[in-house]
């Protein structure tokens, strides 16, 4: 089918984009950006937000790209630099260490060589995808790559699944350093044992037809990362790709959004995925081997050269011997013996799936892309226009000896503790069209995912959850259970309940405490007035909220002290704070609370939105913070009390104040009518670029919860378009 612009117009658009300096674009190149920006067309709307159209699917990826890089091309730029372990290059010498974790496993060989297997259509969106970004860079002479001049299309397969941690971060880098830098190296602060640290994981919320008003499925999207960590746009092709939703930078696919058919979010899964090996190594002749099933095998060895540079500019190199057994690469040791690690590292399955999803039609369609089996870290709520409704696990779940425990390393020489291919995807956890009418997930085990209708977890091997519960279970139990004639809107208030689970468990044990000390006591005189406060308090946040700042700064002084313990018995920090502390625990750590409290802001009676702020100043990747600069309240709290709406804030250098830099970041709730209606909500705004109306005009939106419409048709950016305009225009 011929598109429908003029040759005449073409020319024109041809012209535009070619006026910038080519010097580093062959011919093939520029005819290719002439050819997608003539078929390719970016419509901003009223929040800055890219809806992008392409004659083929291909066009779109080329315009998305284009597009993102328009809004942020630093954030663009900096994921694919850590995601090809080139670091180094641009921040110094600290940064070997995380690139050497990634080259590891990601190698510039190993990829174009994966991506000449690539299928053609992949491919030819690759290409497209590096023409977006090489277009905007020649478009822009102003824009200065730190690293990556010129992309290629095999770049894509590096960074092909969208999650905020992949799997490789799991591999902590104190130990990498330690083991291959040859020297004792301190735990970084998030590898400390019992530390609090803000969970980085999702919400997920499915309701089907038969629980709603007006008989039609809905979806709550609701990830957990870091703020700005993804772009919000739609890509359209006259092919039929039609996705809206949450775009990791420099990606083109998707990850968390939805179609005209059907929606999909992403939440961090509890699935073990992720093995350790404990390798018996000796040295005969020379030669280093480990021990497999009876038998010496050679070590494999390799060097790897980490570039990095130096303090005065120039460049430098460092090289290291690295060695792999068949489970993988040596990663740390741990007794006298090396540890190596078995994770997913299949590329272009991968990508396939992350772009093939956004086209599925229907719960049947999203489980044939499924079947590539390439997604290990997360668990998906589903919901389409038929009513279906459903909750799949992970599809790349290695299928193991459930005697042995994964969740520590296992004997590498032991082959019976070896991966034995992968999990049928019949035999993994998938629940659909529960008769509770709902699903949910928060980061927590499948097993209490619909209520009364859930799994049963006797019937999998241990490894298919390692998170269990957590105070968002309870929370999403309580506002989802009974209701049977919820709208988006009220499933948005659900989103938004100001419930903390946590709290509601763990303060009665405190007031007993206070309750149990003898008349007269000092610490009952003294902490009396505070208790008060907390046995009349609702367990609900509110930026008012003198009671939610008490409860919030006690528990946190409750985790740095008994954290550890937790940690070391292996069990949740919530359970322990319950069971295990003593009344002189619980007391001493609200008398802290109250100091601290009295401390930074002149007394322990401060209302929570005093003290829990979003800012944003800058466009910079690690943001500044200032107490004397404009700020908004938010009311909810993180996600480790039970809060469904998640807000992930601490004190920083120079501040009293608490700033969030993440937690819920891109919220939507989508009904799947006749016609798909959405509301959304994306933390500060789309642009990166503080100069741009779009940078924080979401933020006051953000911070109350009050999610904007979607224009999600053509027909609804009448009266709400800014710019309409084709790539280097």
């Amino acid at each position: 089918m011929a598109h429908p612009l003029s040759a005449a117009k073409r020319a024109i658009v041809a012209s535009l984009l070619l006026a910038a300096p080519l010097s580093a674009a062959t011919p093939v190149e520029q005819a290719r950006w002439s050819a997608h920006a003539a078929a390719t067309t970016i419509t901003r709307d009223d929040w800055g937000i890219a809806h992008v159209h392409g004659h083929s699917d291909a066009d779109a990826v080329f315009g998305m790209a284009y597009a993102q890089a328009e809004d942020d091309f630093n954030r663009v730029e900096t994921n694919y630099i850590n995601a090809m372990g080139r670091l180094a290059e641009t921040q110094g010498e600290s940064a070997i260490w995380q690139d050497l974790r990634m080259k590891l496993f990601v190698t510039p060989g190993a990829l174009k060589a994966d991506y000449a297997r690539s299928p053609s259509w992949l491919q030819a969106l690759m290409i497209a995808w590096a023409d977006g970004l090489n277009a905007y860079l020649a478009r822009h002479p102003d824009v200065k790559p730190r690293v990556i001049a010129h992309f290629e299309p095999w770049m894509a397969l590096s960074f092909s699944e969208g999650s905020i941690g992949g799997d490789i971060e799991r591999v902590s880098l104190s130990k990498l350093e330690a083991f291959y830098g040859q020297h004792e190296v301190a735990l970084a602060d998030d590898e400390t044992p019992g530390r609090f640290i803000e969970p980085r994981g999702s919400n997920g919320i499915a309701i089907a037809p038969g629980n709603t008003r007006d008989g039609h499925a809905l979806l709550l999207i609701n990830p957990h990362t870091s703020f700005f960590f993804r772009s919000e746009l739609q890509m359209t092709s006259d092919a039929g790709l039609n996705a809206y939703g949450a775009v990791t930078w420099g990606q083109f696919f998707i990850y968390q959004g939805f179609n005209q058919n059907a929606g999909w979010m992403h939440t961090t899964s509890g699935v073990d995925s992720v093995d350790e090996f404990a390798e018996t190594t000796v040295r005969k002749g020379g030669r280093l081997f480990y021990r497999h099933a009876g038998k010496d095998v050679a070590l494999v060895v390799e060097s790897i050269a980490i570039p990095y540079r130096a303090p005065d500019g120039t460049m430098a190199s460092r090289s290291f011997r690295v060695y792999r057994t068949l489970h993988g690469p040596i990663v740390r040791a741990e007794n006298g013996r090396w540890i190596s690690v078995a994770l997913m590292n299949t590329p272009v399955a991968a990508l396939e799936q992350s772009f093939l999803r956004t086209k599925a039609s229907d719960f049947a369609g999203f489980l044939k892309v499924a079947a590539l089996q390439a997604n290990s870290s997360n668990n998906t709520l589903f919901a389409d226009t038929r009513g279906e409704v459903a909750l799949l696990m992970p599809q790349f779940v290695p299928r193991r000896a459930d005697r042995f425990d994964y969740t520590r390393p296992v004997d590498g020489s032991d082959a019976a503790a070896d991966w034995q291919g992968l999990t049928p995807l019949a035999a993994l956890p998938t629940l659909s069209n529960p008769t509770s009418g709902w699903l949910a997930n928060s980061n927590d085990a499948p097993w209490s995912a619909a209520g009364p209708g859930s799994l049963n977890k006797s019937a999998f091997p241990r490894y298919m959850d390692t998170a269990g519960a957590n105070p968002r279970s309870l929370h999403y139990t309580r506002v989802l259970s009974g209701v049977k004639d919820f709208t988006p809107e009220t499933l948005m208030a659900a989103a938004y309940d100001s419930y903390l689970p946590a709290f509601a468990r763990l303060v009665p044990g405190l007031v007993a405490a206070w309750e149990r000390a003898p008349a007269g006591d000092a610490m009952k005189v003294r902490l009396a007035d505070q208790v008060a406060s907390l046995k009349a308090w609702d367990y609900r946040w509110s930026a008012a909220s003198q009671p939610t700042a008490l409860a919030v700064f006690w528990g946190e002084a409750m985790w740095a002290r008994v954290g550890k313990d937790a940690d070391d018995d292996r069990i949740k920090v919530y359970d322990y704070i319950a069971d295990r502390t003593s009344d002189a625990q619980k007391l001493a750590a609200l008398a802290e609370a109250s100091d601290r409290l009295a401390a930074d802001f002149g007394t322990w009676r401060t209302p929570w939105g005093e003290i829990n702020r979003f800012q944003r100043l800058t466009g910079d990747l690690v943001q500044p913070f200032d107490d004397s600069k404009p700020s908004l309240a938010v009311p909810f709290t993180s996600a480790q009390w039970g809060s469904l709406a998640s807000f992930g804030a601490k004190r920083w250098p120079g501040t009293k104040r608490y700033y969030g830099t993440l937690g819920n970041s891109f919220v939507a709730v989508v009904e799947f009518g006749p016609q798909v209606r959405a509301f959304a909500v994306t933390a500060g705004g789309e642009s990166g670029h503080p100069a741009s109306p779009h940078f924080n005009d979401q933020a006051l939106r953000y911070a109350s919860g009050d999610l904007r419409p979607v224009y999600f048709y053509p027909e609804d950016l009448k009266g709400h378009t800014e710019r309409r305009y084709r790539p280097g225009d």
